[in-house]
């Protein structure tokens, strides 16, 4: 695994030599080419300017910051320089918080940090278990690609997982969504809606988190490059149905979905009973002969 940031972790005077590595895999991803249709070709990106129309090169394109309408300042390497960061080589620390006092809205991209050497090693440890005995997170600052990104970091297994945050300013807030001011729910609806929750409720570890998608997507391209016909599944239009409906009918679904398991486990024990009973009357026997 390529380290993408080399620095330190520090809080107060306690300073820690640490790298930084992507969490997600990104060779997963599958990508597509855009070609020419008659002769399969591969098609360059047109950097085409929409001013006077002129496809450029690298070298005449040049970053600019738009502060008023058709007026810009132009930005090169050597500005950016100068916006120098302590963030850019050590993650500072600013305070410890609960888990449940971050919004969910603001996480944004997984990393993980590793001791940068065996120095370190002991004092990443420190830092890990302190972590998991206080059930706290911390939060700090660090220059990523060329931008300051506020980091929450908690402890995962005996390893730091870093979370970038959004900005609070950068999320909307949900009281924009349209029609938000539902109509009250009956208890006799809401009492049906938590049996069918009571009766869907399993452990996390139970739900097959699996790219359904990607793996569609390379049957697909895999039945074109053998030259089969591709397949789709169409799916079954439902009937839309009052609310108190859907609710007993999706219970009664989630019933018998549970029952092949309940009997399963039934024959199970009814199994290890009949070989424990074996057992004991074999027991018996010896003891009268």
């Amino acid at each position: 695994m390529r380290a993408i940031w080399k620095g330190h972790i520090r809080f107060s005077l306690v300073t820690i030599p640490v790298r930084i590595y992507n969490a997600i895999e990104t060779s997963e991803t599958i990508s597509f080419n855009q070609l020419h249709k008659e002769c399969n070709g591969n098609i360059g990106y047109d950097k085409r300017c929409k001013k006077c129309n002129k496809v450029l090169t690298n070298e005449e394109i040049v970053k600019g910051y738009k502060y008023e309408p058709e007026q810009y300042v132009i930005i090169n390497d050597e500005d950016l320089q100068k916006v120098k960061l302590k963030s850019t080589k050590i993650i500072e620390i600013e305070g410890f918080v609960d888990a449940e006092e971050v919004h969910p809205t603001l996480f944004d991209a997984p990393y993980f940090a590793g001791p940068d050497g065996d120095v370190a090693s002991k004092a990443y440890a420190l830092l890990c278990q302190t972590l998991k005995d206080t059930g706290k997170m911390g939060i700090g600052r660090v220059v990523l690609r060329d931008r300051e990104n506020v980091m929450l970091m908690s402890v995962q297994e005996n390893g730091l997982l870093l979370y970038k945050l959004r900005y609070p300013n950068e999320v909307r807030s949900i009281q924009e969504v349209p029609m938000l001011d539902g109509m009250q729910n009956s208890k006799d609806e809401l009492k049906l809606a938590r049996t069918l929750v009571d009766s869907m409720s399993k452990s996390f570890d139970e739900i097959e988190l699996v790219d359904r998608y990607h793996d569609a997507l390379k049957e697909m391209i895999q039945a074109k490059i053998e030259g089969r016909e591709v397949v789709s599944v169409v799916e079954e239009e439902k009937p839309v149905v009052d609310i108190m409906t859907a609710l007993k009918q999706s219970i009664e679904q989630a019933k018998k979905e549970k029952k092949p398991m309940e009997k399963a486990t039934g024959k199970k024990k009814a199994a290890k009973e009949a070989v424990a009973e074996q057992a004991q009357q074999k027991v018996k026997k010896r003891k009268v002969a």
